[in-house]
Parts: structure tokens; sequence; C-alpha cells
């Protein structure tokens, strides 16, 4: 390669910048969902296992009830506000078929024990610090929840707090 050495700094420079992005968009998009799409409205509920220390809860064995599939944590405040709501609905919606299965990521098991305790949650909850759980359903905010119908079909999704004695909710719950 002739030329001055300006010439050759901006040539390598320019090819340096080059690879840089090219690694940049690599790395972002082979690392969007790790492999796994999330399921969209209207497919079948990815299937899981979580067992943790007090039970083993497999999503496929709720089929022939609705499911409200609810991915939180004792430490996100979101998550804290919306758990009376959903014990409220499980109460009203129960002989309904509908249940609440609450799936907390948290990774320190006495601090999900004691939330639960201390606020009386009387849910189906089970504890998955791995993620793999929420993971399939591409799940970036907590919390997050998924409604899925008596055929293991999703219907709906809601990202966030929400309150679930929402007369649309109960309405849309009901219709199921």
């Amino acid at each position: 390669m002739s030329g001055s050495v300006e010439g050759r700094i901006r040539y390598y420079s320019c090819v340096r910048r080059r690879s840089v992005l090219i690694g940049l968009l690599t790395v972002s998009l082979s690392g969007c969902y790790s492999g796994t799409r999330p399921p969209h409205i209207g497919t079948v509920a990815p299937d899981f296992t979580v067992t943790d220390s007090e039970r083993a809860v497999t999503l496929s064995q709720l089929r022939g009830k609705v499911v409200v599939l609810n991915f939180w944590a004792t430490w996100c405040a979101p998550c804290v506000d919306e758990v009376p709501s959903l014990v409220q609905l499980q109460q009203k919606m129960k002989n309904k078929g509908v249940v609440v299965l609450a799936v907390s990521v948290d990774e320190d098991g006495t601090a999900y024990q004691q939330f639960l305790r201390n606020h009386n949650v009387d849910l189906l909850t089970v504890r998955d610090p791995s993620g793999k759980s929420n993971d399939l359903y591409g799940t970036f905010k907590f919390p997050e929840t998924y409604i899925i119908d008596r055929n293991g079909i999703m219907r709906r999704k809601f990202i966030g707090e929400v309150d679930w004695s929402e007369p649309e909710i109960v309405e849309f719950l009901g219709k199921l």
C-alpha cells in the first residue's frame, strides 16, 4: 500500500470503525431474544415447568382454565402494587375457571417467602430465579402478564401494572 502516512491512517481508521460497527450490530441482533422469539397473540402459549422449594407448576396442566400468567418480583414496586389486585381477581373469578399463575423471578428465596407471608398472597405462585419461563415469553419489563384461554392460546398481553378489577378486563376474562 503506497501513499502518505496520513492516508494510511485514515484508511485503517475507517476499516476499524467499520469493524466495530459490524461487531456491534452482530452482537445487538444476536442478543435480542437469546435465540427464542416471543410468542404472538393468537398462538399457543409456550409451555414450561417451574419447580421451586414449595411446588412444581407446569403451564399445560392448567389447560381447561383461563390463565392469567403474571411475571413479577418482590423488588419491583409496580409488581408489589399490583399483587392485591391479582389476589382479588383470583378470588372473584376462580369459580368461573380463571386461575392466576404468578411467576416470581426473585433470586432471594427468603425475601420471596417473606413477601408472600407479609402480604397474604393467596395465589398459585412459584419462584423461577433462573428466569427461563419469562425468557420464553420475551419478557423485558416487570410486571408483564399474559391472558391464556382454556385451549392454551394467548389472547392478550399487558406490560406494566394493571388494575385487575377494571370492568373491561373482568368482562374479557369472563367471556373466555
